[in-house]
């Protein structure tokens, strides 16, 4: 039985580091779709074993449980098409060198390389549909930071 809780925590842990959740029936329904069968309350305890809080109108694991690739990709602010191979992608101030090593160390196949400066990054992508591939991911990631999705 601890194997399965261990095992629902850290896809929770998964989840909350990748999409934006607004409440719990829907982390319900997105552990049921990979295979876990709980209820409302089993999700309540696990959020408060993890320490999750509300924020934003949906739920963020504590820092220590966020993945690193999630931690550097918090500050991106914007993303923008380049021509047919160049994504760029906006960040808070100083954020470029930390976001582009994670886009980096991210292993997204879209990801041929980076050159960051201060808040500006140019990810170069192999093809078209990668970028429009890439340009989702990060767009998706803007909106989480911003409380949307």
């Amino acid at each position: 039985m601890v194997d399965i809780k261990e095992a629902r925590l850290e896809v929770i842990q998964e989840i909350l580091d990748t999409q934006a959740v607004p409440n719990q029936d829907a982390l319900v329904e997105l552990l049921e779709k990979r295979g876990f069968s709980v209820t409302q309350s089993s999700v309540s305890r696990d959020l408060r074993d993890l320490q999750v809080a509300k924020v934003g109108g949906k739920y963020r694991l504590p820092e220590s449980l966020r993945s690193p690739r999630a931690l550097a990709l918090d500050g991106v602010t914007g993303v923008q098409r380049a021509g047919p191979n160049l994504v760029v992608v906006h960040t808070v101030v100083g954020g470029a060198p930390r976001v582009a090593l994670g886009l980096d160390q991210s292993g997204w196949p879209e990801v041929i390389g980076t050159i960051a400066g201060d808040d500006t990054i140019f990810v170069a992508t192999a093809e078209p549909v990668e970028q429009a591939s890439l340009i989702t991911r990060l767009t998706r990631v803007v909106d989480i930071h911003r409380g949307q999705l």
